[in-house]
């Protein structure tokens, strides 16, 4: 649920190019202050060449296309053809191996794409029983919120680039502490609910009490916070010229947020539906 990929500040930096700043004393050519080298020849196109290229927006996006496109085409699969029996072991099972897997991943300085693909598969079973498990209880449900969830991202990402969002160091900070908070409740909460304690947290349906309906709008703006944080970390890694490959982190992290959001307006949805 929660995105430790790419909300951390230095997430596409420990393979940036390095940025010389001159120390005090000496001017920008590193020379003492007052001595100045010989002129080098003119180069105004010259630039520092990385081996294996570095990560550009056009990369992000084709591999965001790439992680999403693989948890669609798995998650029809699976609602279409999984077993109603196997529907609550494949919900469980997925939920979890994908939590371990996503921290696994993005714990690994070198990020697998055979990892990223690998999750992208686990959490395109999750949301196939999810939504199936939704649609039987609420038909047509799934649909709305598929195109709730992409309205939302693309408007929040208008909203990013429109008014200019900055994400500052405790905007930051304060997202990434309440989304751990809320993930380590919801971990405690399914915890408790596979042993049959039922805190009346995640209800379902239109006799969720007021608590499941508070948490699930603040699981929503918190979801949406995270898209920032993904959006301006991902600026940040292309400003620094991280390695190209880091493009997959950044996929990733806008999955796992993808996910979430639409989990939690599919579960918003049903408290409004009969």
């Amino acid at each position: 649920m929660a995105n430790p990929i790419i909300g951390r500040p230095d997430a596409f930096t420990r393979g940036a190019a390095p940025q010389p700043q001159p120390g005090y004393g000496y001017d920008q050519y590193q020379q003492p202050a007052g001595q100045y080298p010989q002129q080098a020849p003119y180069a105004p196109y010259e630039q520092p060449v990385r081996s294996g290229g570095v990560m550009t927006l056009d990369d992000v996006i084709a591999k965001t296309a790439i992680t999403l496109g693989v948890v669609l085409v798995v998650a029809i699969a699976t609602f279409m053809f999984i077993p109603t029996a196997l529907l609550t072991p494949a919900l469980i099972v997925s939920a979890l191996v994908g939590f371990v897997t996503v921290l696994f991943v993005a714990g690994r300085a070198k990020l697998p794409v055979g990892g990223v693909l690998f999750y992208a598969v686990v959490e395109g079973i999750f949301v196939g029983a999810f939504s199936l498990l939704f649609e039987m209880m609420f038909p047509g449900i799934v649909v709305s919120a598929v195109l709730a969830t992409f309205v939302t991202a693309f408007a929040t990402l208008g909203a990013y680039k429109f008014f200019n969002i900055r994400v500052t160091a405790k905007f930051r900070k304060v997202v990434t502490i309440a989304v751990i908070s809320m993930a380590g409740v919801f971990l405690v909460n399914l915890v408790l609910a596979l042993f049959g304690i039922d805190l009346g947290l995640r209800s379902v349906g239109p006799e969720a009490g007021l608590l499941s309906i508070g948490i699930s709008i603040l699981a929503v703006v918190l979801a949406v916070l995270s898209l920032v944080v993904d959006f301006d970390s991902v600026e940040r890694g292309i400003r620094a010229q991280a390695p190209a490959q880091e493009s997959w982190r950044a996929a990733l992290g806008i999955t796992v947020t993808m996910v979430w959001l639409y989990t939690e307006i599919l579960r918003i949805m049903s408290y409004f539906r009969d």
